[in-house]
């Protein structure tokens, strides 16, 4: 007997919109989320620069909003929302993922919730459910806020499909991570998956609703979030159960959810979701849902940063740099990913990496989306291949450049030393 329920359907960009809709609605979207409450659209911004299947794509926004507004979802009660991460650039990337674009097109608010709004200390906000907590009350003894914001709302999720070289696979759980940790998330790295389970225990207290709308349109297999090799899958999910959507998007990458995918297990085991395929109704195209793609996953052909990463949380280096992580010094490793990965990795693989993915109907649709007009399915045409993919390596570096000095200005030990 099921106990969870997840909606997959196969999608072209010609009938992407009509899609987004369906799948909502075969999750049952309109049961979980209050349309008197605000809802507010959980953007994931894992790369401020354009890579296929790493950040949320333009048309999983539309869709989402375009599905919520015909079916009586009020317009003034959405919202776009974006965290902040010390080494991405979230207003960067919402140009450059054009997702701004989206919001702007239906005039909706764009809340950054580094920016003007109240955090509340947790204790506030859940009361004695932190007693239940696996590991946040560790990491900080002291505390931690979350957006007072959330406190009521609904919110969708919308992650993508892609391999994570601290959590084997991110979607739906992992994307509540930015938004809820409101300084020194890289603390909880060491106890990731534990986080993650904590904070959907969060979730579930605070959200009036909770959903997730996952596009695999594009898939990123490798050492994720970001330098991956994007694969085109055609496939969209909807659940209203965060474990279950994540595992399903897990067996599909070619993983056993249980046992390949900490986060899930845990969440599985305390109830928190359905993370055992067996258990999980799929509604929509089946076949899609039981295909397998035979991911490598992000362990067999890591990045030197991340072989770094892993060096530092869980390796040899833990004792040498680890401590140095929570002190005034940790500035050093946001510079370090700035620069490893938008000055070096950048410029020099990315075409290669995204070659494929970016000629498909997908990449075309993505790079003219400014000059095209969709039909109420989807983009009928999706526009010529651009003869240039991105711009010429000397403006990517003086943007990194730029980057750069975000890292560094809005690094929360920069911050604190200022004040």
């Amino acid at each position: 007997m099921s106990v969870a329920k997840v909606a997959i359907v196969r999608t072209t960009p010609a009938t992407v919109l009509a899609d987004y809709h369906r799948v909502m609605n075969l999750a049952g979207y309109r049961d979980v989320l209050d349309p008197q409450a605000d809802t507010a659209l959980k953007i994931n911004i894992s790369w401020h620069f354009f890579f296929p299947g790493c950040s949320t794509t333009p048309w999983q926004l539309e869709g989402v909003i375009q599905a919520m507004k015909r079916d009586g979802f009020d317009p003034n009660l959405i919202h776009g929302c974006h965290n902040r991460t010390v080494v991405i650039d979230a207003h960067l990337g919402e140009r450059e993922n054009k997702q701004l674009n989206v919001v702007q097109a239906h005039n909706l608010r764009n809340v950054h919730l580094y920016e003007g709004e109240e955090w509340v200390h947790i204790r506030e906000a859940v009361g004695d459910l932190c007693e239940e907590f696996l590991c946040l009350n560790q990491v900080y003894p002291n505390g931690f806020s979350i957006p007072r914001r959330f406190i009521g709302e609904n919110i969708i999720h919308l992650p993508t499909i892609k391999t994570h070289v601290f959590t084997t696979m991110t979607g739906a759980m992992k994307n509540a991570f930015g938004g809820l940790l409101n300084e020194h998330r890289h603390w909880t790295h060491p106890v990731i998956h534990e986080t993650l389970v904590d904070l959907l225990m969060i979730q579930k207290r605070i959200h009036k609703g909770v959903f997730a709308v996952m596009d695999g349109t594009f898939a990123g297999d490798g050492p994720g979030p970001r330098c991956m090799t994007p694969y085109v899958k055609n496939v969209l999910l909807a659940s209203a159960d965060q474990v279950a959507i994540d595992a399903v998007a897990a067996r599909l990458m070619g993983f056993d959810p249980l046992r390949d995918v900490k986060f899930i297990r845990l969440a599985h085991e305390r109830g928190l979701g359905c993370g055992d395929i067996r258990d999980i109704e799929i509604v929509g195209d089946a076949e899609a849902a039981a295909e397998n793609w035979h991911f490598d996953g992000p362990f067999k052909k890591m990045t030197f940063a991340s072989r770094m990463q892993h060096r530092i949380y869980w390796g040899r280096l833990k004792g040498a740099l680890e401590w140095s992580l929570r002190t005034w010094l940790a500035p050093w490793a946001y510079v370090a990913s700035v620069l490893y990965h938008d000055v070096y990795w950048y410029p020099r693989f990315s075409r290669r990496q995204m070659q494929a993915a970016i000629r498909s109907e997908w990449g075309r649709l993505f790079l003219n989306w400014e000059k095209l007009t969709p039909d109420e399915q989807g983009w009928p045409m999706v526009g010529p291949l651009s003869a240039r993919v991105l711009r010429r390596t000397g403006q990517l570096l003086r943007t990194a450049v730029g980057v750069l000095g975000t890292c560094l200005a809005e690094a929360p030990e920069t911050r604190r030393r200022k004040s």
